[in-house]
Order: structure tokens, then C-alpha cells, then sequence
């Protein structure tokens, strides 16, 4: 296995790799890690996903700071879900230069192999194989491997070697997103508002104008200061070249008229929205993942969805060169991680609809939604939506049980050594058969599958089904009803553990 590209999308692909018993190969071009600010921190359900995998409370004990509120931006308007009792969304403040760094020392911990400088410039494949051409510090060489995986980011030299095309749709916004300290002569106001010498008030939250908006998050006990511009602009910006202060405060002077001093810069980054899905996420043995298959208009998504096509794809390509894979296995990672683009890309768009708009009729469209999220219900919807908690990967038989194709609930479980969760469970990142009602006909069932499926007999309070089989992307595959009679449930377990974990 070859994995091209060391960020955030590749790494954890290849620490499910290994946990999966392969031993991957991982290519990155640059010869050290990026130093360019992207994203700010991590979100959505690659959270629940790293907390099943018992990394959580690492990624956490790392943040820069305390875990916020869940408050989020969407297209102009914003999802308050500090009304909810259990919020569908949580965000991490950890910036991606330091995500990269402990998914890198994970993946070193597991043995992973990673060349950095190594720069793929030719591919090739057959039936059996796939050939690259590197550039490496000490010249070029040839690698092959059975499968490879573009991990590569958005100018994906991969996707172009495998002539997949990336059809969408480029957006001329540019968006500056700052945090930085603010001199003394600059005071900060009880509710937020900045008061500017010479210039007078600039209020916290959203200001638009004619020529762009401005964003301002402030707290009247601090004199750091997150500013954010959004912008029309023709320029195309290097993503490898930073922002520069002189850069945001022409931006500032543009949007809102302001010459704003600034001190010290915590964080500079910019970026460019685009709306873009690969045509296909495969091309025989070369398969795509991360922002080399999609790219979405709204920030605080990419990292997300690219850790969880990693997810996805890891135990697939794991089963197929250990050799068990069943027929049509590693076809599920593209027909369920378009899907999930797909339904991202649905909403992010809705977002440029809303933002992009700055007429009276927009400012009413925004002001309509806004106060839609302040029911229940649809916050709710939205949240689960933009964590991407609500993909359901479709399941195979004619009445799949509620849960089949859904993540995995976090049960409460007793056992004969004592409690523990699902959570749990899915640390090794392999199947689990989780049987809740003593089925001991359905536990003989999965002992075929010993050698692949881990199986739990345990109690929960108002068990949701007699049996769960779950992936080791932590998605149920199958489920038993409660008391379902053994003659349907035997043969439907059976067929469901031979469609995703190969003969017994």
C-alpha cells in the first residue's frame, strides 16, 4: 500500500492501515511539515470517531485552547446549539499544523513508514499492481504497490495521473481569517464592539458592505481579536504563501474603510471557496480520498470529511490485500463516500446561497432561516448535518434494520468484567458482533468469522436491538430486532457477515 500525501486525510489512513495489519508507505512532497496556517481546529464526527478509537482525550490534552461553545457559521447565519442539551456538533481548537503533528507521531507509534521530499511524478498500473515514479532527495526511483492512494490535497498529482476528472465550480471569494493582539489606543467594548480612533465603532459579529463583510469576535477581558474579511477578488492566491499583516489591513481598509493598527499576529491564513467532486473516487487500483476527491464553498468541513473517507476506506483496502476481502467490498467505499460528498456538498452550497447574497431580499432570506434554528427540531437537523453525523450508508436487504448503515450508538454495557461502551469496543478497530439478549444461536453464527469478528456478549438498559454486527468504521452493518425469531435472523446474519467480512 501507497499513500501520497502527508496530511491530515493520509495520516489517518495510514494509522487505520496499520491497525488493520497492513503496513503502509507514505509520500509527501514537502520535505517538512507546512507552516502556512489552514484550518483552525477539528470538528463534526471525526470527534466520535476519534474517541471510538480512544484518541480523543490526546487530541484534546493538545488544544490550544478551551474546547468552545458549539456555535457555528453557517453561510452568514449562525447554528447556536448551546440551547441543546446534547449538541449534534463539538469543535476542537486545534490548529492543522498540530493535528498533522500527533496524527504523524501515531502513525510512527503504529510503524508506519513515512519519505517526506518524495515527489510522485509518473504512475502507471496493470491487473495486479500500481508503479510510481518518485523524486526523491537522493534522485529518482520506481515503488509499486498493490493499490495507491491519492491523499494529495486539492491540486492532487495522483487524480491526474489517473485521469479522474474534478468537474465544479470556483467561487471569486476570498476569505482572511486573522487573530490578532490589538494596541492600546483600540478599545474593546462590554458587548464586543471596537472602538476605533478616527474611525468610531466596528460591531462584533457580522457587518456587511458593498464591498465584501467583516467579521469580529472579541471579549471585552481580552486584547486578542478574531478578525474575518470575505471579498471579491480576481487574484489567485498560492496556497504556500502566507498572509501577511499588511495584507489583512488592506483587506480591512477595502471592505469596511477602516486603517486598523494592529500588534501581534497569533494566526494569518487565507483561503479561496470551491465547490468540487471527482468524477470517480477510483481508477482500478488507484483510489482518491480527502480534498483530492472533493472540495466544498464552507470552511470547517474538509478535515472532516476527509479523515472519514480515510476511515472508510482503510479496512476495505486492508481485507483486500490480506486477502479476505468478498466481491464488491472495496466498490462500497465510493458508492458511500460520494454519497456523503454529495449531501456535504448540498449544504455547503446552500451556505455560498445565503452568503453570497447582499440585497434586501438575501438579508431576508438570512433572517428567515435564522429564526427557523431557533426550534428545536430543525438546529437539531442542521447540526447532525454539518457534523455529517446523519450519513446513513445504505444497507443491503429488503428491511434493514433501523440502525443498519448508521454510526454506532455509544451503549452503556455491562459485562462479566465489568462496564464499558462501544466506545470501547472499537479501539482495535476491528468488526464487532455485540450480542445484547444472549443469542447464543446467533454467537455460533459469527464464530465462522472468528478470526475476523470480535464478538460481546453484554447487557444494556433499553437495548436497541437483540444483536449488532458493526464495521470497523464503527458503522452498523446489520442488526437484529429484539426477539427475532432465530430462523430469519441466522440466515440474515450470516449473509450480512459473508457480504462484508468475506467467506467464514
Amino acid at each position: 500500500m501507497i499513500i501520497v500525501g502527508a496530511g491530515p486525510t493520509g495520516l489517518m489512513l495510514a494509522a487505520e492501515l496499520r491497525l488493520a495489519g497492513v503496513r503502509p508507505l507514505v509520500l509527501e512532497r514537502k520535505a517538512q511539515r507546512r507552516d502556512v496556517p489552514k484550518a483552525g481546529g477539528l470538528g463534526g464526527q471525526i470527534l466520535e470517531l476519534l474517541r471510538y478509537r480512544g484518541l480523543l482525550d490526546r487530541f484534546a490534552a493538545a488544544c490550544t485552547d478551551p474546547m468552545p461553545a458549539p456555535r457555528f457559521p453557517f453561510g452568514g447565519v449562525h447554528l447556536d446549539l448551546t440551547q441543546l442539551a446534547d449538541p449534534p456538533m463539538h469543535a476542537l481548537p486545534l490548529p492543522q499544523q498540530l493535528l498533522e503533528r500527533l496524527l504523524e507521531e501515531r502513525a510512527g507509534e503504529l510503524g508506519v513508514e513515512l519519505r517526506r521530499g518524495h515527489e510522485v511524478v509518473g504512475a502507471s498500473q496493470d491487473d495486479a499492481a500500481v508503479t510510481l515514479d518518485v523524486r526523491g532527495p537522493d534522485g529518482p526511483y520506481q515503488v509499486t504497490a498493490r493499490y495507491v492512494v491519492g491523499c494529495d490535497g486539492a491540486r492532487s498529482r495522483v487524480r491526474e495521473l489517473a485521469g479522474i476528472a474534478f468537474p465544479g465550480t470556483v467561487y471569486p471569494e476570498v476569505n482572511r481569517l486573522a487573530q490578532v493582539t490589538l494596541p492600546d489606543e483600540v478599545a474593546v467594548l462590554g458587548n464586543g464592539d471596537l472602538d476605533v480612533p478616527g474611525f468610531g465603532v466596528i460591531r462584533a459579529g457580522f457587518t456587511r458592505t458593498e464591498s465584501g463583510l467583516l467579521g469580529v469576535g472579541s471579549s471585552p477581558d481580552s486584547r486578542v481579536v478574531s478578525l474575518y474579511t470575505t471579498e471579491d477578488e480576481s487574484t489567485e492566491y498560492d496556497d504556500d504563501v502566507p498572509m501577511t499583516v499588511p495584507e489583512l489591513q488592506d483587506s480591512l481598509r477595502r471592505v469596511v474603510g477602516v486603517d486598523l493598527r494592529v500588534g501581534e499576529a497569533l494566526r494569518l491564513s487565507r483561503f479561496t471557496f470551491k465547490a468540487r467532486q471527482a468524477e470517480r473516487y477510483r481508477d482500478g487500483r488507484i483510489l482518491l480520498a480527502g480534498d483530492a476527491a472533493h472540495l466544498f464553498p464552507a470552511t470547517g468541513i474538509a478535515l472532516n470529511a476527509g479523515m472519514l473517507d480515510a476511515v472508510n476506506l482503510a479496512w476495505k483496502l486492508a481485507a483486500e490485500v490480506r486477502g479476505w476481502a468478498p466481491s464488491g467490498l472495496l466498490a462500497t467505499y465510493q458508492e458511500e463516500r460520494q454519497l456523503a460528498g454529495a449531501r456535504t456538498m448540498r449544504h455547503t452550497r446552500a451556505q455560498v446561497a445565503l452568503r453570497r447574497g447582499h440585497d434586501a431580499a438575501a438579508e431576508a432570506l438570512r433572517e428567515v432561516f435564522q429564526e427557523l434554528l431557533t426550534d428545536e427540531q430543525p438546529l437539531r437537523r442542521m447540526g447532525a448535518m454539518v457534523a455529517g453525523g446523519d450519513i446513513r450508508y445504505p444497507m443491503p436487504g429488503s428491511h434493514p434494520h433501523p440502525l443498519a448503515g448508521a454510526f454506532a450508538p455509544d451503549l452503556t454495557l455491562h459485562t462479566g468484567q465489568g462496564m464499558t461502551g462501544v466506545a470501547e469496543l472499537m479501539h482495535a478497530a476491528r468488526p464487532v458482533l455485540l450480542d445484547l439478549a444472549d443469542r447464543a444461536d446467533l454467537r455460533e453464527v459469527a464464530a465462522e468469522w472468528r478470526d475476523r469478528v470480535d464478538v460481546h456478549p453484554a447487557k444494556t438498559d433499553q437495548r436497541p436491538a437483540d444483536v449488532l454486527l458493526i464495521r470497523p468504521d464503527a458503522h452498523v452493518a446489520w442488526a437484529a430486532g429484539p426477539d427475532e425469531p432465530a430462523g430469519t435472523a441466522a440466515p440474515a446474519l450470516r449473509e450480512a457477515l459473508s457480504t462484508w467480512f468475506g467467506a467464514p
